[in-house]
């Protein structure tokens, strides 16, 4: 029996190039009755700890370190952890300098591109792809039919590249060269709002090239 999905949603603030807005994030725990992994952790632990219950909280994992995707994330980790074992929180190294805004000298664990996550004997497969942050990540789960894309790819477009370390063309080469290379049918589940599918999202891209953002 494969993972299940749970969807939450979470509400605070998001801050950043001296700037803040309120915003509604989704959090995602994938997994079975026994274990789940967590994908972004940001405005409310205690909710998210509840969503968790008794299970085992194999890892906090990040689609990138903005800090309304991981406030809570050392917190819900510690939570969880115990003597015997330590919850990893997995960034990928290259947005360390966005994440020690929010946590500076905070330990994280290193993801990688390709590298491979299971939880409840199904994978999740991780599929760098920045743009929106240098180390953004998506997360693919084939046997799901589901990509985890943070704040990549919305519906209706991609994420916002209008602040530091951001870039449009780097993200429109991510979804363009990552993200499209998905089978059509793979539902997107995206760090706020609606879910869309690859399907709905790939013949747009051109309009949104000619729109540059």
């Amino acid at each position: 029996m494969s993972a299940r999905i749970e969807h939450l949603v979470t509400s605070g603030t998001f801050s950043l190039d001296g700037q803040t807005f309120d915003v509604d994030n989704n959090v995602w725990i994938v997994g079975d009755d026994r274990e789940v992994v967590v994908l972004d952790a940001p405005h409310d632990v205690d909710v998210i700890a509840a969503a968790i219950g008794e299970r085992t909280l194999l890892a906090v994992l990040c689609t990138h370190a903005h800090d309304d995707h991981v406030r809570r994330a050392p917190a819900l980790a510690g939570r969880f952890s115990t003597p015997e074992r330590r919850v990893p929180v997995l960034l990928h190294p290259a947005d360390r300098e966005v994440w020690d805004l929010t946590h500076p000298g905070v330990a994280t664990t290193d993801l990688s591109n390709g590298e491979v996550v299971t939880v409840a004997g199904t994978e999740l497969h991780v599929l760098h792809t920045p743009g929106h942050t240098p180390g953004a990540v998506s997360v693919y789960a084939p046997e799901l039919s589901t990509v985890f894309t943070g704040d990549t790819l919305f519906a209706g477009g991609p994420g916002a590249t209008g602040r530091s370390f951001s870039d449009f063309a780097t993200i429109v080469d991510s979804i363009r060269d990552v993200l499209f290379e998905l089978p059509a049918d793979t539902r997107v589940h995206t760090g706020h709002g609606e879910d869309t599918t690859i399907g709905d999202e790939s013949p747009h891209l051109q309009e949104w090239i000619a729109r540059g953002h």
